[in-house]
């Protein structure tokens, strides 16, 4: 068995046994326990999180991070994976802290030399931008922990409203939308979902004494607000688009699946929205300048009349 294959194959049995001896090792793979012992520093050396047991017995225990089986991929597959991880680097912050950069070190280690030239010829000539807005890594990383462990989170957050308050949070997930992180929660003192953006909350603590609501865990990032919309008053919320404005707002996903192409190139949009984020949506549209026109309804129009003369007498 070549060495390669023989890392390979320890890193399953590792992952499988969890703490083992040397001489173990040794049995299952069919060398030295010598060959063994310099396979370990190999793995070590790779990152596989080993520490050796102390005392009678000894032997080596592999940390409570898993380490992944080995994975095959076409080339396609790993050109895909490399630069869908690439494009973390740009995230002013990730829950994931380093080890996104880690894990595509390593990625990239492993693979064909002639795959690892396909994707240094293409590193300056493909990127996935994102904005890179500064939060605190450790709050994003402790709401993560949250979702893994069913652990409802006391946060101290800065509203642009309210002020700093401190809330008890259960988390429903995080998503990233235009470089910020966001995290739809229930908030146990308002007794409904909040929408909380990560860059203000200011700490993050781990609160295992309030129950974990499994109805709760039972939603998503994509269906959080579905009960409390639906109940809500709706409004006709209708915009024109030039051209350039369909490809300005085709990426963002609120407005994707209600655009309608006209024969001329330009579209619109016509959907339902709440009364009460008739104004969010509206500021979405301002993004777009004179590429969109509010049609409808009434109350959009007047609301961006009043923020286009606040812009006037700014700059008058």
């Amino acid at each position: 068995m070549h060495k390669s294959q023989r890392l390979l194959r320890l890193i399953m049995i590792v992952n499988a046994k969890k703490s083992f001896t040397i001489s173990e090792l040794a049995h299952d793979v069919g060398v030295s326990p010598r060959t063994i012992f310099r396979d370990l520093l190999d793995l070590s050396e790779l990152g596989v999180p080993l520490y050796s047991i102390q005392g009678r017995g000894g032997g080596y225990k592999l940390l409570n991070e898993s380490v992944l089986p080995p994975i095959t991929f076409t080339q396609s597959e790993a050109i895909a994976i490399y630069f869908a991880a690439q494009s973390l680097k740009y995230f002013g912050s990730l829950p994931f802290g380093d080890k996104a950069e880690s894990a595509q070190d390593k990625f990239y280690h492993f693979l064909p030399p002639d795959v690892q030239d396909q994707i240094d010829r293409l590193k300056n000539k493909v990127v996935i931008w994102s904005p890179n807005r500064e939060m605190s890594v450790s709050c994003l990383t402790t709401l993560l922990q949250a979702l893994m462990i069913k652990s409802v989170v006391t946060i101290e957050y800065k509203s642009s409203v309210s002020g700093k308050n401190t809330r008890d949070i259960q988390p429903v997930g995080l998503y990233s939308d235009r470089g910020y992180w966001y995290c739809p929660a229930y908030c146990f003192a308002r007794r409904g979902y909040r929408l909380f953006r990560a860059d203000r909350i200011i700490t993050a603590i781990l609160n295992e004494l309030i129950t974990w609501r499994e109805d709760v865990d039972r939603k998503s990032v994509f269906d959080w607000q579905e009960d409390e919309e639906n109940s809500q008053e709706k409004i006709i919320f209708c915009v024109s688009l030039t051209s350039n404005g369909l490809k300005k707002l085709e990426p963002n996903g609120r407005f994707r699946d209600f655009i309608e192409l006209q024969e001329d190139g330009t579209g619109c949009i016509r959907m339902h929205i709440p009364i009460n984020k008739l104004e969010f949506y509206t500021d979405m549209i301002w993004e777009l300048g004179q590429d969109a026109k509010i049609v409808e309804p009434l109350e959009a129009i007047a609301y961006m009349k009043r923020t286009i003369e606040g812009m006037n007498r700014l700059y008058s």
